[in-house]
């Protein structure tokens, strides 16, 4: 039977699980990510005319020329469709793939779907549409603005104080933790009190009116005026609801793994890849999940009235939910939450087809979007207050009444808090008043985590950057690790420093924050990509000539040694593995000093 289709996708296990859904008669070939890039040619090396609306020329990526090659081969007397990821990016290949195969754009040759399973792809397939240029225009303006300060900035920093790189987000991500670490630096430790009161079989804490902080007199002149008997002088009885969280997006899930799995962001985004692209289930292969990379929680219908079946069968009706989604404004709707894309593939069931980390990540998307259908659950909450002369002491209780949704997804364990049985106006008497010397703790550094979430709170990158943007940083020997917390390396501080001063008014997160919503804006046909970029080039090309000129060059340190080669001094040099000593005529002369440990094995 003639293959009549071809179906082009972005990476080879995509197209060997597709493969096994689509007949015969389609074939499905892999572009193995992106194909072209911009060139490295014009003014600058950026790649792009400045002089013709910043007009951008493409190449073909180095290796991929045997590939696009074949594509083309395929392609001919085929009906071509791009089923590319359905984001940005994935728009982005399936245009350059367009042009490169001459695929008329005003053809329905794309499609996409949030899930690679059979019934996903035979829907996509009956609903192609045309390549969505808004998406493209406002990827081709977000990678034209990185190439311009990434070419620009990073030549600017390895000139003049030696730093790898610098970049439209990551200088930000820096600044972050560079501003947190100056606040710790700074951060003048102050002594407080607290107050408790022990009884036979509890103890009741001092309530500080005001939520000021008590000096010791003041603790002292409480302590002393707080005498047996204690009176009840109040009993407040409360039922709460804890609603559960909706299903992960991909910043939540990351941060969620990191906590709770003990998985770096990247290595997060590597096990659901492998999720979503497709597991061998007894000879066939399996989407697990939806598409990981969104910043939708929304479910579709069909999901929700097969996990709702499952959740009244399984537990029984009370343990439905009123789902509701809180989709923010800028996300992409086309996607959805991350989910699994059947509810009858159990964690437990899928085990025996998993490694270690799939099967964990596997669970906690599951059961996290399981659980964000179910019903609250539910606490009788009681504060119990005590009063000895004017002072007033609290202790609270919680009892878990029904546990709703925290039967399948716990984040934290609901421990009931057992309270004494007290009546109002009962006396009792403490055996002890005691006051507490505390003090204020420095705030804490970021861990891949809390990085995540103050960057999505503060609306800079993009969920999909994140892990990347994280990786950058600590290969830059930008950052390093201490107890999972992100602390900045000199070279960091200094980075963030220098680009602090010459370029505060684009690295900063006001700033970045505003771009991503104008990008997004572009995707929406609501602004010009042509125009923000010519706007941001024109304000930017004089920040970067006054650095030129004023920035300070920090020349490496010299020795009182000699090159053997060439006779020129000596200096010492810095490298992401620490500092080493070499020719300060590199790059004509590119001695390096073993140091003499090296040596040493290298005589053995």
């Amino acid at each position: 039977m003639s293959q009549k289709r071809l179906i082009i996708v972005e990476s080879p296990s995509k197209s060997k699980t597709i493969a096994s859904y689509v007949g015969n008669d389609v074939l499905v070939l892999s572009s193995k990510g992106h194909v072209r890039d911009l060139a490295t040619s014009g003014k600058d090396g950026l790649g792009i005319d400045i002089e013709n609306n910043f007009q951008p020329s493409y190449k073909v990526i180095p290796g991929k020329n045997t590939l696009i090659k074949e594509l083309k081969s395929k392609a001919k007397g085929r009906e071509v469709l791009i089923a590319t990821d359905q984001d940005r990016e994935g728009e982005a290949i399936g245009w350059h793939l367009a042009q490169i195969l001459d695929l008329d754009p005003n053809e329905n040759n794309r499609i996409v779907f949030r899930e690679i399973t059979k019934q996903a792809i035979t829907e996509a397939l009956s609903h192609p549409r045309k390549i969505d240029q808004d998406l493209v225009n406002s990827q081709e303006a977000r990678r034209i603005l990185d190439r311009i300060i990434g070419f620009k900035l990073s030549k600017l920093l390895q000139s003049k104080i030696k730093s790898k790189s610098a970049g439209r987000v990551q200088s930000v991500a820096l600044k972050l933790i560079v501003d947190l670490e100056k606040e710790i630096e700074a951060f003048i430790p102050e002594t407080y009190y607290e107050i408790e009161a022990d009884f036979p079989h509890f103890k009741a804490a001092y309530h500080i009116p005001g939520k000021k902080r008590l000096s010791k007199e003041e603790a002292d002149q409480i302590v002393e005026t707080s005498t047996n008997p204690f009176k009840v002088s109040d009993i407040k009885t409360k039922t709460t609801k804890r609603k559960s969280k909706p299903a992960f997006i991909t910043s939540t899930l990351q941060q969620d793994a990191i906590n709770n799995l003990y998985m770096s962001a990247s290595r997060t985004m590597m096990v659901a890849q492998k999720l979503y692209e497709g597991i061998d289930i007894d000879g066939e292969l399996v989407g697990l999940i939806t598409y990981m990379r969104t910043d939708s929680n929304r479910l579709a219908q069909p999901f929700i009235e097969e996990a709702n079946q499952f959740i009244e069968s399984h537990y029984g009706k009370k343990y439905l939910g009123h789902y509701k989604t809180s989709t923010k404004e800028n996300a992409q709707d086309a996607h959805e939450a991350i989910r699994p894309t059947s509810v009858s593939r159990t964690p437990e069931m899928m085990e025996a087809y998993l490694d270690k980390d799939e099967a964990k990540l596997y669970r906690r998307i599951y059961e996290r979007a399981l659980a964000s259908l179910m019903s609250d659950a539910v606490f009788e909450s009681t504060k119990i207050s005590l009063d000895s002369n004017g002072n007033i002491y609290h202790l609270d209780g919680s009892i878990l009444i029904f546990d709703g949704h925290t039967k399948v997804f716990e984040e934290q364990k609901n421990k009931d808090k057992l309270l004494p049985k007290l009546e109002l106006n009962q006396e009792i008497n403490a055996k002890k008043v005691t006051s507490i010397e505390k003090v204020t703790t420095p705030p804490a550094r970021y861990s891949e985590a809390t990085l995540i979430k103050e960057m999505e709170s503060l609306g800079i990158g993009r969920p999909s950057t994140y892990a990347s943007i994280i990786q950058t940083l600590k290969h830059r020997a930008y950052v390093h690790m201490e107890h999972k917390r992100f602390i900045p390396t000199d070279q960091g501080k200094l980075t963030a420093k220098e680009l602090d001063e010459f370029f505060h008014k684009i690295i900063n997160v006001d700033y970045t924050s505003k771009m991503e919503k104008k990008l997004d804006e572009i995707a929406e046909a609501k602004e010009s990509g042509v125009e923000i970029v010519s706007k941001f080039y024109h304000s930017f090309i004089p920040m970067v000539e006054h650095a030129q000129k004023n920035m300070k060059k920090i020349e490496p340190k010299m020795t009182d040694e000699l090159c053997p080669k060439c006779g020129k001094p000596l200096v010492v040099r810095k490298s992401r593995y620490g500092e080493f000593i070499a020719c300060s005529g590199f790059p004509k002369c590119r001695y390096i000093k073993n140091d003499d440990n090296k040596q040493d094995n290298d005589a053995k």
